[in-house]
């Protein structure tokens, strides 16, 4: 049986085969607790200490301010409830966070709600980007931490860090950033951004799952929210994971070594698999923003279609309707919805992300799939 072309890169990414090499001597005889005061412990502390390096240089940060955690989600959680826990008596007792957040995200926030917290909501335009005037607007003394995502898992939107950093800054409020997605796709500069607290997921870019970081700039306030030995700076107490943290080491290196050329390859790809399909479906719509945008990422809205019925005539094709589904039951898309989409052209939507083993010749298959799995649903709805 073939496989079905994989282009659903933003959902996970397989192991690089060269992650995965340099993981197995610590599945096997590197196999030292690293908080032990012996051979075997030392090389495992080495071994994540130089891990720590690599992700460090990823972002433009200082090693000891990376934090390993077990994923994004628990990174995320660290960030956000961490740092309402290290409020204390400040009298800061509000949030802010995009519409479009990630569930690991808009979730902490609002169990951090139902204990009394006000978390302020902030709009986003027709291309999902927040809009800078809700921020001036709902930051204020009062204000702890900003919460936004870099870029947006499902349209692939770049939102301006930077500024809304600066907002946050301007009351003395912390910034959070959600990496997750865009790590190892585009360029990711801590200082750069302003960011007090940065998000990582390893298995975004070429690293096994069960693990990710979170940077924490020197100086930050941020307590623990799990408790045990003191790892992780105290953070993030539990034996380290050395060969997941060993592989996001290394997937870390080889995604900063390859990132401006493949970021060019990947997007030359998207760009002709979003012209051979609008050059044959009257009516596509592209949702998210047309250039501040990840260079792998693609959603669609196909007119008179769902998503979730193209992609299964399609059959051959292995990506996302970023709609929830539970229990058999689809919801469009909430991203879309915030952006302002209607219920049609949300349940159209298809995300196709591409990653570093796409070739020319996957995508030119997906978008013949695709193009004639429209064809095929619209002869079965009639003229």
């Amino acid at each position: 049986m073939t496989e079905p072309l994989y282009l659903d890169y933003n959902a996970t990414t397989p192991v690089d085969p060269r992650v995965l090499e340099a993981m197995l001597p610590w599945l096997r005889e590197g196999f030292g607790n690293p908080s032990s005061d012996h051979v075997y412990g030392r090389r495992a502390k080495a071994a994540v200490d130089a891990a720590r390096a690599r992700v460090a240089e990823l972002i433009g940060a200082r090693p000891e301010e990376i934090v390993f955690t077990g994923c994004a989600t628990e990174a995320n959680n660290l960030a956000i409830q961490g740092a309402a826990r290290a409020a204390g008596a400040s009298g800061r007792r509000r949030l802010a966070t995009s519409a479009i957040e990630h569930p690991s995200v808009a979730r902490p926030l609002a169990e951090l709600a139902r204990n009394g917290w006000a978390v302020d909501e902030l709009p986003v335009d027709a291309e999902a980007r927040v809009r800078l005037a809700s921020v001036t607007d709902a930051v204020g003394a009062d204000t702890l931490l900003v919460s936004v995502m870099l870029a947006n898992n499902e349209v692939g939107t770049i939102q301006p860090i930077r500024a809304i950093a600066d907002r946050a800054h301007a009351v003395g409020a912390l910034m959070h950033v959600d990496a997750a997605q865009a790590a190892g796709k585009i360029p990711v500069d801590v200082d750069d951004l302003g960011a007090d607290l940065l998000t990582l997921a390893g298995h975004k870019f070429y690293a096994p799952k069960g693990v990710g970081a979170l940077y924490v700039r020197e100086g930050t306030p941020l307590a623990a929210i799990t408790h045990g030995a003191g790892h992780e700076r105290g953070l993030r107490p539990g034996t380290e994971n050395v060969p997941h943290i060993v592989g996001l080491g290394e997937a870390a290196r080889l995604a900063r070594e390859a990132l401006a050329g493949e970021a060019e390859r990947i997007g030359v790809l998207r760009d002709d698999l979003h012209r051979r399909l609008a050059a044959a479906i009257p009516g596509l719509l592209l949702n998210g923003h047309p250039q501040a945008r990840l260079p792998n990422t693609l959603n669609l809205s196909f007119p008179g279609v769902t998503g979730w019925d193209l992609l299964a005539a399609a059959g051959s094709l292995a990506a996302s309707t970023g709609s929830a589904c539970h229990a058999g039951q689809h919801a469009a898309s909430g991203v879309l919805g915030a952006m302002g989409r209607d219920g049609v052209l949300a349940a159209g939507a298809v995300r196709l992300s591409l990653g570093r083993f796409t070739t020319a010749a996957e995508t030119g298959a997906a978008a013949e799939a695709l193009i004639a799995a429209w064809k095929s649903l619209g002869v079965r709805r009639g003229p």
